[in-house]
């Protein structure tokens, strides 16, 4: 995977993504140049995951707004309010997403009595900052939930949370990463993830070309599979982490959890701690976007599976419990039960 970027700002300037919709089967690269080509990255998923959103804003308001340096500044702040309202409407539910827009808006204000090409140089190394801190972020949640699995156990996993979702390592999926190049042997299961396939397309991908022993199953076979004992651990990544440890992941998440409870099987979210949202007193208070519901009847079939006029019902994300979870893992550290005191203190160290 270290060979695959997912964002890139290169030597031009130019802010290139791997369109993560055309795998397994295709490598391809789109550069954007306006608003509503990053607006339309992170809506249709081509740029996607928690923490990579998050870098992909980042990278996003700097070279829009290198479009309007000849601007006055209040006319400049303006537009980059207004730029980034408009980029955090495209998914709701992602923290990272508002987090980095804020960042990158609230440096803008930091610098009023600067000029404009002053701000967009710092803008541009503020972008890079959020990068080599995810990554270093990454390294350190991979670090810790190394320690939570030993040498030939193995992993369940919901979706993606791998390198095409962050940076680096990844989140979920980071240990996996880490302890293979330790020289570590690990099996993983990957859920399918239905409707949009990424535990299919991206983390089965990810896994195989790292030389990781995986297994993909549809995501009604992960009760099985823990029936039949062949789990140590269920590794997930998170949207967002309500301020009393419920968190918003990819839909089905929480089926797993509860699977994961009866069956007495370790259920860790990882995320970078920029994820947790103490503004958001519970899993109650998290935005659930409901997505197209042709992602269910018509995206993956050459017919459709379902008649024109049956409705359906398409959230994007499920809010797990915090009573269904063994621990929080950040690179701060992992976090037990109590999580709405335990949140807090690992911020005060």
């Amino acid at each position: 995977m270290s060979g695959i970027q997912n964002i890139t700002l290169n030597e031009q300037d130019e802010l290139i993504i791997l369109d993560q919709t055309q795998l397994p089967n295709r490598l391809e690269y789109k550069t954007m140049r306006t608003a509503e080509d990053c607006y339309t990255a992170i809506k249709n998923l081509e740029v996607r995951g928690a923490p990579a959103i998050g870098i992909f804003a980042g990278y996003s308001m700097y070279i829009l707004m290198k479009e309007h340096k000849n601007m006055a500044y209040n006319d400049f702040l303006s537009k980059a309010e207004e730029t980034a309202e408009y980029l955090n409407s495209s998914r709701p539910t992602a923290v990272n997403l508002s987090w980095a827009l804020k960042r990158m808006v609230s440096l803008i204000k930091e610098m009023k009595e600067d000029t404009t090409e002053n701000i967009l140089s710092s803008m541009r190394n503020e972008a890079i900052k959020i990068h080599q801190e995810d990554i270093a972020m990454c390294t350190k949640i991979s670090e810790y939930g190394l320690t939570l699995i030993k040498d030939g156990d193995t992993v369940l996993t919901h979706c993606n949370a791998g390198p095409l979702a962050t940076s680096k390592y990844g989140t979920a999926t980071g240990p996996i990463f880490l302890g293979t190049e330790r020289g570590m042997h690990f099996h993983v299961y990957s859920d399918e993830t239905r409707p949009l396939l990424q535990g299919a397309r991206l983390t089965s991908y990810e896994l195989s070309k790292a030389g990781v022993d995986v297994t993909l199953i549809c995501d009604n076979m992960a009760s099985i599979v823990m029936k039949q004992r062949k789990i140590n651990a269920v590794f997930v990544g998170c949207d967002r982490i309500a301020a009393n440890g419920d968190f918003a992941n990819k839909i089905g998440t929480s089926g797993v959890a509860v699977l994961a409870k009866y069956y007495g099987i370790p259920f860790y979210t990882l995320g970078p701690s920029s994820t947790i949202d103490f503004n958001t007193p519970t899993g109650d208070d998290i935005p659930i976007e409901e997505r197209n519901p042709d992602e269910i009847k018509t995206m993956w079939y050459k017919e459709p599976m379902a008649l024109k006029e049956v409705n359906c019902y398409n959230p994007s994300f499920d809010v797990t419990d915090h009573s269904l979870l063994t621990a929080i893992v950040t690179e701060r550290g992992v976090v037990y039960p109590p999580f709405k005191e335990n949140l807090k203190k690992l911020f005060e160290k």
